[in-house]
């Protein structure tokens, strides 16, 4: 199978027509960018001449990127050195064809750059500035560096991703992948949708709109009651390990071959099934899992209760007595649970795309969100392309520059 059998596919969805420049590196901008692309959208990824760092992070073949394939899908790729005065035009002339800019420098370096939100206005009036940074656009932290780590720190997440201190003093862990900078690029793309809707007209000297996207900000958005809570209380909730501290039972539990089974029984029609399924009625009769607050003052005993149950049996077991009575309940997935599991299958969570960097299949997950068959939903156009794959197609046909001019941009290192 080579590269001709896998040509790529035209653009489609519901954002066909938008076209979007990406001054972005790592993960949130880049993010938020792919998500729009996976929606039709067309998004001109620029890139130093050395490429997106994040070309050279994760698992590798041949010195390329396996990552890369999924981050840099549905984009078109071309280089451009920022640092060189010269490109300033170019990259505004790119600002002038396209409806919305994403970048996610630290503040200030766009503005270095030449490339300040009235510069972009007069190239383009009324387009719409999506600006990803750790800390915001404003405030006296706005220059700080920050990564993704850094967001879940000062965004609250990472006090909350470990067990009391009773149970353990080692530090609380990150979430396992940057989940600062994918909240945050999520959001600079709901922002970027939200500016459209509310601008559907261009009107001359219509200022930028900007979106000031803050990578701890999006986290701490995601903290439910608990900004509330303290605001009320003065309660500053503590981490709990794998229970939920407002409801019971809802914990992982280990089956007998070690396997960890989580078991979600925490309203009571539930825990009645799970007493019936454990063969024990007389938990039911006990005034101490009489109802979810009693249940959750006494959950170290009933936390035991279920263990000591789920210990004797095989995992398959449990879960075979479980799901018979309706009980929600999952082992804990890895990457090949998912890949294995009937209803990712069945609903084609994952796509096998052909990738010519490659010469193979390439495993992605599909475009979020899902969309029925009365139109054209998500889909992958394309895997993440080389470096200054669309040089040529960019600046000869959009912008409208000669392959002389071209050759003597290249030469000089500005594209």
């Amino acid at each position: 199978m080579t590269a001709t059998d896998h040509k790529p596919k035209p653009q489609t969805g519901p954002l066909a027509g938008l076209r979007i420049v990406e001054f972005g590196h790592f993960i949130a901008a880049p993010f938020c960018t792919r998500l729009l692309a996976d929606l039709g959208a067309e998004v001109i990824k620029v890139e130093g001449p050395e490429g997106d760092p994040v070309r050279a992070w994760g698992a590798q073949h041949q010195g390329r990127s396996v990552w890369w394939s999924v981050h840099g899908r549905n984009k078109k790729s071309v280089t451009l050195n920022l640092k060189d005065p010269a490109a300033r035009d170019i990259a505004l002339a790119l600002v002038a064809k396209s409806d919305a800019v994403v970048e996610n420098f630290r503040p200030g370096l766009m503005e270095r750059f030449g490339l300040a939100p009235e510069a972009m206005a007069k190239a383009r009036p009324g387009c719409i500035l999506a600006r990803i940074s750790g800390y915001g656009q404003t405030g006296p932290d706005r220059m700080m560096p920050a990564f993704g780590v850094i967001g879940e720190a000062k965004g609250g997440i990472r006090h909350l991703t470990g067990y009391p201190k009773d149970v353990t003093d080692l530090p609380p862990v990150r979430t396992g992948v940057a989940l600062a900078d994918s909240l945050a690029g999520l959001y600079a793309a709901f922002g970027v949708l939200a500016a459209l809707y509310e601008r559907r007209e261009n009107l001359p000297g219509t200022p930028v709109r900007i979106i000031d996207v803050a990578l701890t900000e999006s986290v701490f958005s995601f903290l439910e009651g608990i900004i509330p809570e303290y605001g009320f209380t003065g309660a500053v909730r503590q981490p709990a390990g794998s229970y939920i501290p407002t409801a019971a039972p809802t914990n992982a539990y280990r089956s007998r071959e070690g396997a960890w089974v989580l078991i979600a029984a925490n309203s009571d029609p539930l825990f009645s099934r799970l007493a019936v399924a454990m063969e024990r009625p007389d938990l039911l009769e006990n005034p101490d899992y009489a109802d979810n607050k009693a249940r959750v003052a006494h959950v170290t005993a009933l936390d035991a209760e279920i263990a000591a149950w789920t210990e004797r049996l095989a995992a398959a077991e449990i879960f075979g007595r479980l799901e018979a009575a309706g009980i929600p309940c999952s082992k804990i997935y890895d990457i090949a649970d998912i890949a294995a599991d009937r209803q990712y299958r069945a609903r084609e969570a994952l796509r096998q795309v052909f990738d010519p960097q490659f010469g193979r299949e390439m495993l992605h997950p599909a475009p979020m969100p899902r969309f029925d068959d009365t139109a054209p939903g998500g889909d992958i156009f394309w895997p993440g392309p080389p470096i200054g794959a669309h040089n040529e197609q960019v600046y000869g046909e959009l912008l409208g520059l000669n392959p002389e001019t071209l050759a003597e941009m290249k030469g000089k290192g500005v594209i």
